[in-house]
């Protein structure tokens, strides 16, 4: 059985270093998304459509991965990658201390064999087996980032401003401005991980002020 070691081969983009921001070229990957809201004022843990989300996006991923180590010709084994969000507010202004509710593509990426056929087998597979609504809203989409700046935040979700304090400085000093949306990485489990202990990438595409 063919392994792929993808943390590895990915290790550039999902354990940037924490005390300091570099610059990557992020390509192209296929991902598992899933678009929600979360109410003004609700964290994300106590959100059941939230959760729902979390649930669909992880069982896409596992399915995928059970189908591909299973089938009988060319299997493959390979980790389930972290998941991620990219996190806006409809107003466009970024700020944790908004009123408005938060919008959200939950994803987690897939790898380059992985097909459209696949994914809809998965689909069917996991909604005999799960009786959860947002399946039906997962898709499969490529996402290209491009250039960005990155930082690892070590600590709790409420305390990621002081890291994204770090990221506008680096971005001001090199001449850089931001563009897209707020990308976090979950390399940690907040269910197990104590919170000044959990370990989030934080990912912002950027560009040259000309």
């Amino acid at each position: 059985m063919q392994k792929l070691d993808l943390k590895k081969e990915l290790k550039y983009l999902y354990q940037p270093p924490s005390k300091q921001v570099t610059v990557v070229q992020v390509p192209r990957f296929n991902f598992a998304m899933l678009d929600g809201q979360i109410e003004a004022g609700v964290l994300p843990g106590n959100s059941p459509d939230y959760q729902n989300t979390m649930g669909a996006i992880y069982g896409a991923a596992y399915t995928l991965k059970f189908m591909s180590k299973l089938r009988k010709d060319n299997p493959i084994d390979y980790p389930v990658m972290a998941s991620e969000g990219l996190w806006w507010v409809l107003s466009g202004e970024f700020d944790f201390q908004t009123k408005e509710p938060w919008q959200y593509t939950m994803m987690i990426s897939l790898p380059n064999f992985v097909t459209l056929h696949m994914f809809d087998k998965a689909i069917v597979q996991l909604k005999k087996k799960k009786g959860n609504p947002a399946i039906d809203k997962l898709r499969m989409e490529s996402f290209e980032e491009g250039l960005c700046m990155q930082i690892t935040h070590i600590g709790p979700y409420a305390d990621e401003s002081r890291t994204l304090e770090l990221m506008a400085q680096f971005a001001s000093e090199k001449g850089y401005r931001t563009h897209g949306r707020h990308h976090e990485i979950y390399m940690g489990d907040p269910r197990r991980a104590k919170p000044e202990k959990l370990k989030t990438v934080l990912r912002h595409p950027i560009e040259k002020i000309s």
